[in-house]
C-alpha cells in the first residue's frame, strides 16, 4: 500500500492505494496522454530551445541549447536586463524556464517563480524544510535543482520530501515523503520527470548505514509507481528481485549491516530513444571496501551505471566503473546521451566524466563500453582495459599497507557542477579539478569500526587533499569524445568552478569563485565575454527564448559543498553573511548595472576569557572535522555555504554557544540541533572553534590554508 497527500482547494485529500493495481493503463490515463504540449515537446533533445524545463534542459541532459541570437559575434553586446536578490541560504542550484517564467529553488528548496519580462517575482513556496528534517539536517544544502510538468514546478526537500507546485499560484498540488521514517538520508539531487513520471533518489552514503534507492511517481497524482534498490539488502530478509539476488554474490561478510551505499544522489537521465532510466550511483558505505565487504567482491551496483526499464523500473544492464569502489569514487556526476559515429558507425552512446578523472564513453543500448581516457592526471590507474571494462589499478592503491596517495581525489575530477555536450561542436565541456589524495586506515579494522552516531562523516579512512606540488588545480575542458582527447583547455585559478552551458551561437558559458561569468568560443576556448557577477558563480547557467529574444540566466553565490573549500577561496573574501546571491538575467543590449561588491576579510571575534587547552581543542577538531566542516569549511575557514565560525561572537559565549548547537536555536536558519552532545563535547567544539579564532587574531600565518576534505554529498 502507498499514500500521498493530495491538496485540492486548500483541503488535503489522503489518497491510498495498492501498487498491484499499477497496471499500465492506469498509469497511461494518470499520465493524461495526448498530443504532447509545447513544454514536453521542448524535453526532446532536438526540440527548439524555446524553453529551458529541466535540470540539463532536455531528457539527454547535455546542457545543450541550439539558440544563436547570442553567439559568438555579438556576445560582447551582452548586458544585464535585470537581477532579484535572494535571502541568505543556497543558491548553487540550476533554475528552469517555461512559457517566460524563470522557476529555482534556492535556500532549503524555496521555489520562486520570476517573470522574464518584468524580473517581478510571481510567487513564492517555502517548504519550511529546516524545521521538518531533524537530523537530516545535518548534511546537505538543499536541492541543486528542479523539474516541471504538465504545469507543475516539481522540487525535493532536504527532509526527503517530493513536492508539486501549480505553476502559476505556486500552492501545493501533492507531496509525498520518500523516505522511510528516521532512516539517516537526505535529498540534495535534482528531480527528473519523463513520461508522465517523476524519479528522484537521495543522499547519505558518506555518513551511515544506508542502503541506495529511486522511487519513481506519477507527476501528477504523486502515486508511487515503482521502487529500485541500487545494492542488495539482508539476504534472510529475502531480495526484492533477481537482480537483488544477483548483485549479492559480489558482495562479501555481513555487508547489509553496513548498509552497502551505492546512494543515487545527482546523476539520473532518461533515455527516451530506447524508454530507460539510467541511474549512476554513489561509493560504497563506508568507502573502506575492507570494511564492508572484507575486501572482496565487486559490490553491485555501487560506482556504476545502471540502466532500468522506464515503465517499470526493472533492471536491464550495468556498467560498473569502480568495482570494488575504495575511495569514494562514485558514478553520481551528469550522464549525457549523444549519437556520435564511431569507428564509420553510429552508435547510442551515454558519456560520463566521473570522480575517477576517465572519460566513459558507453553504448546506451546494452552497456558496452566504447572507449575511456583520463581527462586529468590520474594515478590511481594505468588505464581502462577495454576488453574487461575494468580498470589496471596501480599497485598498494587500495591502501594494502595502510597508506597511499593517489590523483584525483574524493572531490573528484569533475563534482557536481554539470559539463556540458554540444551537438554542434561535438565536443564536451568539462569543469575538471586536479588535486591529490592521501589515505590511511592505520589503526581502522572491519572490528573497530562503527558509524558515527547522528550522520556524521565517517568512511573508515583517513584522508587529506592537497595540490600535490600543482600551480593549476582546476582546468575547463573541451573533449572530443570520439578521439578521446583534449582539443583545448584553459587554466582556472582555483577548482571549484561552476557548472556549464553550452550553445548553437558557438559558446560555452561558466562562472567562477572569484565572481566572473564568462562566455567562451567553443571552438578554441578564447574567452569572448566577461561579467562581473559580485559574487562567485558555480551554478550551471540556462539560455532560452521569450517574445523572440534570447535570454541566459544563471544565479550567482557560493554554496553547496563547494562551500567547504573555505582554505582555497579565502583569497575572494567570500562570506556567508555579505555575499551576494542573485539571480541574474542577461540580453544583447542589456545595460543594468549591479551595486559594488561588498569587501570582506575575516575578523576573528573578540573573546577575553579565551583560555587555551590542546586537550579540549584535539577533541573538538574530531568532532568538527565529522559534524561541522560540511557546511562552516575546513579548518573553520568557511567559503560561503555557512557563517565563519571564526568571525562568530556565539562560540565566545558558552550558554549561547550550547543554546545553538545543542538545543536548536537556529534551526529555521538552516543550523542542525546536536541534541546527543554531551556538555564536554560542546565545550571542546567551542575550545576548538575559539583557538582557530585566535590563529585568526593573532595573524600567524594558518597552515591551514590549501588545504581540504571531503563531506556528505
Amino acid at each position: 500500500m502507498f499514500e500521498a497527500k493530495v491538496l485540492r482547494g486548500g483541503i488535503a485529500v489522503a489518497l491510498t492505494w495498492s501498487l498491484a493495481a499499477c497496471g499500465s493503463a492506469d498509469q497511461q490515463a494518470l499520465a493524461g496522454k495526448g498530443a504532447p504540449e509545447g513544454w514536453e515537446r521542448q524535453l526532446d533533445d532536438a526540440s527548439d530551445g524555446d524553453d529551458w524545463p529541466a535540470f540539463g534542459r532536455t531528457y539527454g541532459e547535455q546542457h545543450y541549447s541550439p539558440l544563436d541570437q547570442v553567439n559568438a559575434g555579438n556576445v560582447k553586446d551582452l548586458g544585464l536586463v535585470w537581477a532579484v536578490d535572494l535571502p541568505a541560504g543556497n543558491p548553487a542550484t540550476g533554475p528552469i524556464e517555461v512559457g517566460g517564467t524563470v522557476y529555482l529553488a534556492s535556500g532549503y528548496s524555496v521555489v520562486r517563480a520570476i517573470d522574464v519580462a518584468s524580473g517581478k517575482v510571481k510567487w513564492e513556496h517555502d517548504p519550511k524544510a529546516p524545521e521538518a528534517s531533524g537530523i537530516r539536517l545535518r548534511q546537505g544544502w538543499g536541492s541543486r535543482g528542479i523539474a516541471y510538468w504538465n504545469h507543475k514546478v516539481i522540487t525535493a526537500t532536504q527532509d526527503g520530501r517530493l513536492l508539486a507546485l501549480d505553476e502559476k499560484t505556486g500552492k501545493p498540488v501533492w507531496t509525498v515523503q520518500t523516505l522511510e521514517e528516521g532512516a539517516p538520508m537526505f535529498i540534495s539531487g535534482p528531480p527528473r520527470v519523463f513520461d508522465g513520471k517523476v524519479i528522484i533518489g537521495n543522499a547519505g552514503s558518506d555518513e551511515s548505514a544506508v542502503r541506495g534507492f529511486v522511487t519513481a511517481f506519477d507527476a501528477d497524482s504523486g502515486r508511487q509507481l515503482w521502487k529500485f534498490y541500487t545494492v542488495p539488502g539482508d539476504p534472510a530478509k529475502g531480495f526484492e528481485d533477481e537482480t537483488q539476488k544477483m548483485a549479492a554474490k559480489t558482495w562479501s561478510g555481513d555487508w547489509w549491516k553496513y548498509g552497502g551505499g551505492g546512494s543515487v544522489w545527482n546523476a539520473i537521465t532518461y533515455d527516451k530513444a530506447n524508454d530507460q532510466i539510467l541511474l549512476g550511483t554513489g561509493n560504497g558505505a563506508p568507502w573502506n571496501h575492507k570494511i564492508r565487504s572484507l575486501g572482496k567482491g565487486d559490490n553491485l551496483f555501487v560506482c556504476s551505471i545502471v540502466a532500468l526499464d522506464a515503465k517499470t523500473g526493472k533492471y536491464k544492464w550495468h556498467y560498473q566503473i569502480n568495482p570494488g569502489e575504495s575511495w569514494d569514487f562514485n558514478a553520481a556526476m551528469d550522464m549525457e546521451l549523444a549519437d556520435l559515429t564511431i569507428d564509420g558507425k553510429p552508435r547510442q552512446v551515454v558519456m560520463t566524466a566521473p570522480k575517477n578523472g576517465f572519460y566513459y564513453v558507453i553504448d546506451r543500448k546494452d552497456g558496452k563500453l566504447i572507449s575511456a581516457e583520463p581527462f586529468v592526471e590520474v594515478t590511481w590507474a594505468k588505464k581502462i582495459d577495454l576488453a574487461t571494462g575494468r580498470p589496471v589499478e596501480n599497485p598498494g592503491v587500495r591502501y594494502e599497507s595502510g597508506r597511499t596517495s593517489f590523483r584525483p581525489t574524493p572531490l573528484g575530477a569533475h563534482s557536481w557542477m554539470p559539463m556540458a555536450y554540444s551537438p554542434k561542436t561535438k565536443l564536451t565541456y568539462i569543469p575538471a579539478i586536479d588535486l591529490q589524495a592521501h589515505f590511511d586506515d592505520t589503526g581502522i579494522t572491519r572490528e573497530n569500526f562503527k558509524f558515527a552516531e547522528g550522520m556524521g562523516l565517517s568512511p573508515g579512512v583517513g584522508y587529506a587533499i592537497d595540490a600535490g606540488g600543482k600551480d593549476v588545480t582546476g582546468w575547463l575542458v573541451a573533449w572530443d569524445p570520439v578521439a578521446q582527447k583534449a582539443r583545448w583547455k584553459l587554466p582556472m585559478p582555483t577548482h571549484g568552478n561552476g557548472g556549464i552551458m553550452a550553445t548553437g551561437g558557438n559558446l560555452v558559458f561558466q562562472g567562477r569563485p572569484d565572481g566572473g561569468f564568462s562566455a567562451y568560443n567553443a571552438e578554441d576556448g578564447k574567452r569572448l565575454w566577461n561579467f562581473d557577477a559580485r559574487a562567485g558563480v558555480v551554478a550551471p547557467p540556462i539560455t532560452y527564448r521569450v517574445n523572440g529574444k534570447q535570454y541566459v540566466t544563471v544565479i550567482a553565490g557560493i554554496g553547496t559543498s563547494v562551500g567547504l573549500f573555505g582554505p582555497m577561496f579565502a583569497q575572494y573574501g567570500i562570506d556567508y553573511r555579505t555575499q551576494a546571491r542573485r539571480v541574474l538575467t542577461f540580453a544583447i543590449g542589456g545595460k543594468q548595472q549591479l551595486p559594488p561588491r561588498e569587501p570582506y576579510k575575516a575578523v576573528a571575534f573578540e573573546d577575553a576569557d579565551f583560555k587555551p587547552d590542546a586537550g579540549k581543542a584535539a577533541r573538538g577538531e574530531g568532532i568538527f572535522g565529522g559534524r561541522c566542516a560540511v557546511c562552516h569549511g575546513t579548518s573553520v575557514i568557511a567559503g560561503g555555504t555557512a557563517p565563519d565560525l571564526r568571525t562568530s561572537p556565539i562560540p565566545a559565549n558558552a550558554e549561547a554557544f550550547a543554546e545553538v548547537v545543542r538545543n536548536g536555536a537556529l534551526v529555521p536558519a538552516g543550523m542542525p540541533r546536536f541534541g546527543e552532545f554531551t556538555p564536554d563535547q560542546v565545550e571542546a567544539l567551542r575550545q576548538y572553534i575559539r583557538t582557530r579564532a585566535e590563529v585568526l587574531r593573532s595573524g600567524r600565518p594558518d597552515s591551514s590554508v590549501g588545504s581540504a576534505h571531503k563531506t556528505g554529498e
